[in-house]
């Protein structure tokens, strides 16, 4: 028998299923067997359908089946395989071994379908183990704009305090991705927004070096110190590449040098 599909326990068909809620579902067994209890969205597939699905189905959609025991659904899934379509998965040991495994295949779509998908995307092991260079699933989303994301990962309680290979954290990649309102929210949620990098910068320095006067701005505004100084004693300030950056810093850095003084 053919392997271009592949097969999955029911564990990991939840996990899979959560991940593609686009795919199509095909319950190979009778349809009074199916009325007892079957996955929503499912559609039931037998000798007299399969050719219009075969047909008219997109080759690139991935499509889901299970019959009983596992047994007729090879053969579907072969079947399905043989017309071109990409990615074909069935369900090992059938609605039975679903049954079977009961509160395990229950809790695992804890993560939602939009960030597992996400995360399959951009080849991450799940919500918490960094990737390439150390960086976090919440880097690589701050890093790349992507807010939904982000807020999705703070929601599964990932790590607030996990830096990369520089020693940047999440808030940082946030200010690369020039965009105060996630800056916010990561601050708000919980990043440290004076964290000292590697080379002893902050990332209200960064902002201030790279041109993003409203990244400074909503720092400021969220309590980043502004006298913070590097190895070099050199602050925000010092780093300020446009003049708007400059006089943001500089009353900032007056306001906190009052407020020590008093």
């Amino acid at each position: 028998m053919s392997t271009s599909f592949q097969r999955l326990s029911a564990p990991e068909a939840a996990t899979w299923l959560a991940a593609h809620p686009q795919a199509l579902l095909l319950d190979a067994r009778e349809e009074r067997h199916r009325a007892q209890g079957h996955l929503q969205g499912s559609l039931r597939l037998d000798g007299r359908n399969h050719e219009r699905l075969l047909l008219s189905e997109a080759k690139d959609r991935p499509v889901f089946i299970y019959c009983y025991h596992g047994n007729a659904s090879q053969t579907y899934a072969e079947m399905f395989t043989d017309f071109g379509f990409v990615q074909v998965f069935d369900l090992i040991g059938g609605w039975d071994a679903w049954q079977k495994a009961g509160d395990q295949v229950l809790a695992q779509p804890t993560t939602s379908a939009p960030l597992l998908a996400w995360l399959q995307q951009q080849g991450l092991k799940d919500a918490h183990t960094p990737g390439d260079h150390g960086n976090t699933p919440l880097m690589q989303a701050a890093w790349r704009g992507e807010t939904a994301i982000v807020a999705a990962l703070l929601a599964e309680g990932v790590s607030l305090t996990a830096v990369n290979g520089d020693g940047n954290n999440a808030l940082w990649l946030g200010c690369v991705s020039n965009d105060p309102a996630l800056v916010t929210l990561l601050a708000k949620a919980g990043v440290p927004i004076d964290h000292i990098n590697l080379t002893g910068a902050t990332s209200l320095m960064y902002a201030a070096s790279s041109s993003k006067p409203e990244i400074v701005r909503v720092l400021l505004e969220l309590g980043a110190d502004p006298l913070i100084q590097t190895q070099d004693d050199y602050t925000a300030l010092d780093m300020a590449a446009t003049i708007e950056c400059l006089q943001l810093l500089r009353a900032a850095g007056k306001a906190a040098k009052a407020a020590l003084e008093a």
